[in-house]
């Protein structure tokens, strides 16, 4: 597997989280809150957020089926778009696994 799978599907899970959470905030602040202006920054986070975690199911889609994971790990990867500062700890953990996996793969290098 490709290191650029990895981090496109990276990239993506960061963007997608920290819209998450703007979006949550975006929530609070137009609906518990009653801030003026923070309707239209909620409809502007939550286009940016949907259209993005379309493309980041797309990545880690990618990304879970060339790791031939098991079916419940890749929806576990896809759906932590939707819960806000999931995709932080998943990423995290999905990051360490594939380095640790492409170590152990790596060819060792010969002296001559």
């Amino acid at each position: 597997m490709k290191k650029s799978v990895l981090t496109r599907y990276r990239v993506m899970a960061y963007t997608t989280g920290v819209l998450l959470v703007l979006l949550c905030l975006s929530m609070i602040a137009k609906y518990g809150l009653d801030v003026d202006g923070a309707a239209d920054f909620t409809r502007v986070v939550a286009i940016a957020h949907g259209w993005l975690y379309v493309v980041y199911l797309i990545f880690a889609f990618d990304l879970g089926s060339k790791a031939k994971w098991p079916v419940g790990k890749q929806l576990w990867v896809l759906l932590a778009g939707t819960i806000p500062t999931a995709a932080f700890f998943v990423e995290r953990t999905i990051s360490r696994e594939l380095d640790a996996r492409a170590g152990e793969q790596s060819p060792a290098v010969a002296k001559a």
